[in-house]
C-alpha cells in the first residue's frame, strides 16, 4: 500500500477510488456538528448567535448541494454569511480571495499564504481554527468514528477486481488511523489524502499510471466527488447521505458489475445521478 503517487503502480484493469469521511466511514457529521462548527465559534467569538450559526454550517457543509466543500471554502462561505447577518468579520476578503483562487488549500498552504501577507489578520485566525478543528477531531472516541455498514465487506469485494484507491480531502493522519483502526487499509492500494492535492488532480494522476478512463469508478457522497469524476471523464457511484448501508450494498451487488460489465454507462449513470441530486436537494 503506498501513500504517494510517485511510487503506485497499477495492478489491475480498473480502479475503484473511494471518498473517507461520509462515504466509507460515518465521521462527517460528528466532525462536523462536534469540530468545525463549534472550533469556529470559539475562534471568532460568535457565542451570542450559536445555535443559528452552527445549523447553518451543518446545512452548507452536510446536507445540501454544497456538501463535502473544502473546509476552508467553508469556513469562507459561513464566515460571509455571518459578516452579513451578524457582525463584522475582520480581514474577511483575504480569505475569501484566498480560497478562491490558491491552487491548495490545506494548513500548510495557509502557512504559506501567512508568510507572504504578513499583515492578514483573518488567515492566521483560519489556521488556529483548522488546527483546532484538527486537535478536537483526535479527541474524539474511537467508539464514535466507525465506517459505514458493508463498507469493508464492499472493499474486500472490490479489491478481488480492482486496485482500490481512498480519495480523500481529509486530514491523512486522520484517515490512516481511521482505516486502520477498522481493518479498512487493507483492502486498499494507495492513499491520496488532503496533502495530495484535490481529488479531481488525484484521480487525474491516477489515470496516468495507465487506467482506461471507462474503467475507473469514483465513489463518493458529495458533488465534490461527482465533480472530480466528471472533470476526468471516469464513472460515478454516490453513497447517498442517510441511506448509506443500502448505497454500499448495491455498490456490492449491482454497481462494480456494471463497471466490470462495461454497463455502466448511461441508463445506470443517469439513474445514479438522479437519485443523487434528488437525495441532496440538487
Amino acid at each position: 500500500m503506498s501513500n504517494t503517487l510517485s511510487t503506485y503502480q497499477k495492478k489491475k484493469d480498473f480502479l475503484v477510488c473511494v471518498d473517507s469521511d461520509g462515504c466509507a466511514m460515518d465521521t462527517m457529521d460528528i466532525k462536523h456538528i462536534r469540530c468545525f462548527g463549534p472550533c469556529m465559534v470559539t475562534e471568532w467569538d460568535l457565542e451570542e448567535w450559536k445555535e443559528a450559526i452552527l445549523t447553518r454550517w451543518n446545512e452548507i457543509n452536510l446536507y445540501t448541494m454544497t456538501r463535502g466543500i473544502n473546509r476552508f471554502k467553508g469556513l469562507s462561505m459561513a464566515l460571509q454569511e455571518i459578516d452579513r447577518t451578524y457582525r463584522k468579520i475582520d480581514d474577511l476578503d483575504t480569505l475569501v480571495e484566498w480560497t478562491a483562487n490558491s491552487p491548495e488549500l490545506s494548513n500548510d498552504a495557509v502557512k504559506r499564504a501567512i508568510a507572504e501577507k504578513p499583515s492578514s489578520v483573518i488567515l492566521p485566525k483560519a489556521l488556529s481554527w483548522s488546527l483546532a478543528v484538527n486537535a478536537s477531531i483526535n479527541e474524539l472516541p474511537d467508539s464514535e468514528k466507525l465506517p459505514f455498514a458493508g463498507v469493508k465487506e464492499a472493499l474486500s469485494y472490490a479489491e478481488q477486481y480492482a486496485d482500490v484507491a481512498i480519495v480523500s480531502s481529509a486530514n491523512l493522519g486522520a484517515v490512516l488511523d481511521e482505516w486502520e483502526l477498522y481493518g479498512l487499509l487493507e483492502h486498499t492500494d494507495i492513499v491520496l489524502a488532503q496533502d495530495a492535492g484535490s481529488k479531481a488532480f488525484c484521480i487525474g494522476e491516477l489515470l496516468k499510471k495507465g487506467y482506461s478512463p471507462d474503467h475507473v469508478l469514483m465513489c463518493g457522497d458529495a458533488p465534490g466527488d461527482q465533480d472530480a469524476a466528471k472533470k476526468n471523464g471516469v464513472f460515478y457511484f454516490p453513497i447517498l447521505v442517510r441511506h448509506e448501508k443500502e448505497s454500499w450494498a448495491e455498490f456490492m451487488d449491482t454497481g462494480l458489475k456494471h463497471l466490470l460489465g462495461g454497463s455502466y454507462a448511461g441508463a445506470y449513470q443517469d439513474q445514479k445521478t438522479g437519485e443523487f441530486l434528488r437525495n441532496l436537494g440538487g
